[in-house]
């Protein structure tokens, strides 16, 4: 019996039980397997993907939306994988040109490495920005932020969903609610009794992923970041947008090293919603 032609085969919404052909992907790839990432992506957002009919995945992505469910404030595309096998054949251009359909109006961004930058372009995504990829072993020096940071509780979480919700400027309640099982530490940042920022760190193979990551200025931030390094004796991984100078050279006389940078993309917007000025790093770079 013939093989069908990847044009042939169809594009269907993936679950959780997908899960570990996800995983397949990815390493197929070079990247880690990423399964507690997976998880969290397929459960909270929806994904796609195309069957190999020889077993496992030609392709899938996933899409987080936030704001109202009947007409989504923003879509974030992540974890764009082709499998090597069928790489190079349009399968990840009509991947995602089904996605931009499937999602109709709304504003849609992505973080592109610059692999994949051409062909975002080529379906009008726009540059909006970068973020930096840190990677590295903290180490703690120098006079240390004066600003009060402990573990968040139950209670706090109202008052984190709504700094969320202004700082990122669409409601992420389905992804926040998730945090306090999804990360390893989910901690606040408190002045006058008032929450100023929060932070997890989340474990993804070998390291501690720093995100989100949302302070009221580089201070706050140092002092989420110091305070979760200080309780992890793995290495820390976070995506900073490129305009936080001050926290980027911190974290770097720190020990974090620059190991790469992604395009900050949009379609359908000329910038994100929310204040930049407060988002340093978001959860993932594959869930805006």
């Amino acid at each position: 019996m013939p093989t069908p032609s990847l044009t042939a085969l169809p594009i269907r919404r993936l679950t959780l039980r997908d899960l570990t052909a996800c995983a397949d992907l990815s390493e197929d790839r070079g990247w880690p397997r990423e399964e507690h990432k997976w998880g969290l992506l397929l459960a909270a957002g929806k994904g796609y993907g195309i069957d190999d009919p020889g077993g496992g995945l030609v392709s899938a992505c996933v899409v987080t939306e936030y704001g109202p469910r009947e007409r989504p404030d923003l879509g974030a595309i992540g974890m764009v994988l082709v499998a090597e096998r069928h790489a190079r054949q349009g399968v990840g251009r009509r991947l995602m040109r089904h996605v931009v359909s499937e999602l109709g109006p709304t504003p849609l961004t992505l973080h592109a490495t610059p692999y994949g930058r051409p062909l975002y372009e080529e379906l009008g995504f726009k540059v909006i920005g970068r973020a930096e990829m840190l990677h590295g072993r903290f180490r703690p020096g120098g006079p240390e932020p004066e600003v009060v940071t402990r573990a968040a509780t139950a209670e706090d979480i109202a008052s984190i969903l709504r700094l969320d919700e202004e700082v990122f400027g669409a409601d992420r309640t389905h992804i926040v609610t998730r945090l306090p099982a999804f990360a390893d530490q989910l901690r606040v940042a408190e002045a006058q009794g008032r929450i100023i920022g929060y932070a997890a760190a989340w474990p993804n193979m070998d390291t501690h992923v720093v995100g989100p990551l949302i302070a009221h200025d580089a201070e706050t931030a140092q002092a989420l970041l110091t305070s979760l390094a200080a309780r992890t004796d793995r290495p820390l991984r976070t995506d900073i947008d490129v305009r936080h100078e001050e926290l980027l050279d911190w974290a770097k006389q720190r020990g974090l090293e620059s190991i790469a940078f992604n395009a900050v993309m949009t379609y359908g917007i000329t910038e994100l919603p929310g204040d930049w000025s407060r988002r340093f790093a978001p959860l993932t770079v594959a869930a805006g």
